[in-house]
């Protein structure tokens, strides 16, 4: 039998590919998505929802046409709605809820008569997670975004975790977390993002946490991030432990109020380390250092043949040449400037890798790495251009040796920037699976993706 999951924030799709494989490529997985939620309330047209629904083949019902099934007659829904707009009840049983949710601010703060209930909530999609949670008990959370939330607010270190984690405990969830940099698997981009995932009551985890396990040897060696993502052991004695409350009573508001607020107006630094897990309240945590992979992807392992590359991707010598342009941007400063009220200061910065390295896993994808704008940012790689790409695009001219000269490029050699299908061979997306959008869409899709691959690892170990 499947187990049974629920995409959160679902985008164009990673958690599901992670767990089920690219669209099409089994119908008996032991995992399967039974419904799906995406919802992007900055734009009006829904430009992720329609990738999601055209790669699964997702067909819109017609009397709530935010309502897609499969033609198939599979139990699959995905519903293009605000989830804050949806009742828990609407979404069916399932064993797994997951989901990449934005990084904000989760303070909470008591009712004005101290009741149950809490105002001030500010990171809004936490709590829909929290809320569905609370209503169906799933088995497991995996739930994932960037790593400063170990670290975030400033001032406080730590607390929006610290709430996330008593919230979950509220709900009798044990929670094992790790930072993890998706290279050091072997993967081809070096993209760090926190893997979050909660065990409920009866699973072998919850099991073994609560009935006297050791949270050394769970981080180290049993756990499910730990056989899925191993790492060495930590040599230096036993994790850091402490409680998320200063009393056994304190709700949320206490935890959001009280936790890590430093002395002597001091920032603290989060107690928050890269691996750990929390038990009935108490928190045991320690440093991370992966073991090594045998075989690692680099950048230069999923390019393109040159011949397949459009011109639109291929920098201009004028625009490498301009006074602000690409080599500018990529290079050292060090200048006066004037800011919006008059004032000058001197701005410096050190120079950034250009063209990036090919013999390594990349930087981590940005959303704006679509446009023909010139970017400190974006990628570049180094290529050989084909004859008539020279010749379309004029790169035997004077200004295109001057570039050459600039970058110590090879006569045969040139730059460009990264296409989509590459963007998305960077986090282990099928080729061409957001194709129906702009460039610009696609790589914004791939900045806010996560690497499929480490959502299929954690798979396996569960």
């Amino acid at each position: 039998m499947s187990i049974r999951v629920v995409e959160l924030f679902a985008g164009v799709g990673g958690f599901r590919i992670g767990f089920e494989g690219a669209p099409g490529t089994s119908s008996n997985n032991r995992f399967r998505i039974v419904w799906a939620n995406q919802w992007e309330p900055s734009t009006k047209k829904q430009h992720a929802a329609e990738v999601y629904s055209a790669r699964w083949g997702l067909s819109p019902d017609n009397e709530r046409p935010t309502l897609f099934t499969s033609s198939s007659g599979q139990n699959d829904v995905f519903v293009n709605e605000d989830i804050s707009t949806i009742e828990a009840s609407e979404i069916p049983e399932h064993d797994l809820l997951c989901g990449g949710f934005p990084c904000q601010d989760y303070s909470v703060a008591k009712t004005l008569d101290k009741a149950k209930g809490l105002s001030g909530k500010k990171g809004v999609l936490w709590w829909e997670i929290h809320r569905i949670a609370e209503y169906h008990r799933p088995s497991y959370l995996l739930l994932e975004n960037v790593d400063r939330l170990l670290k975030s607010p400033k001032g406080q270190r730590g607390r929006d975790f610290a709430v996330m984690l008593a919230s979950l405990e509220d709900l009798n969830y044990v929670v094992e977390w790790r930072m993890v940099d998706a290279s050091s698997y072997g993967f081809p981009q070096r993209r760090k993002r926190v893997f979050i995932l909660a065990h409920g009551q009866g699973t072998p985890g919850h099991e073994a946490l609560t009935k006297g396990g050791s949270p050394k040897y769970w981080m180290e060696e049993d756990g499910a991030l730990a056989r899925s993502l191993p790492i060495l052991p930590n040599n230096d004695g036993e994790p850091t432990w402490f409680c998320l409350r200063e009393n056994k009573n304190d709700d949320l508001a206490d935890v959001s109020d009280n936790f890590n607020t430093g002395k002597g107006g001091k920032d603290p630094g989060s107690p928050f380390l890269g691996t750990g897990v929390m038990v009935n309240g108490k928190v045991w945590t320690s440093k991370t250092t992966p073991r090594d992979v045998k075989s690692t992807l680099t950048l230069g392992d999923i390019l393109q043949d040159s011949e397949r590359v459009a011109d639109e991707f291929i920098l201009t010598p004028e625009s490498l040449n301009h006074e602000r342009g690409w080599i500018y941007l990529k290079g050292a400063k060090r200048e006066l400037r004037t800011g919006t009220d008059g004032f000058t200061y001197r701005y410096s910065e050190g120079p950034i890798t250009f063209p990036d390295a090919l013999d390594r896993a990349s930087r981590t994808i940005i959303t704006g790495e679509g446009g023909k704008g010139a970017s400190r940012f974006k990628h570049v790689v180094k290529f050989r251009p084909t004859k008539e790409q020279v010749e379309r695009m004029g790169l035997s001219s004077e200004g295109a040796s001057l570039v050459r000269e600039k970058i110590g490029l090879k006569l045969t050699e040139w730059v460009r920037r990264l296409t989509p299908i590459e963007l998305e061979r960077l986090n282990g997306f099928p080729d061409n699976h957001t194709e129906g959008v702009t460039d610009g869409k696609r790589a914004f899709f791939m900045g806010n993706a996560l690497v499929c691959g480490i959502v299929s690892r954690i798979a396996e170990s569960l």
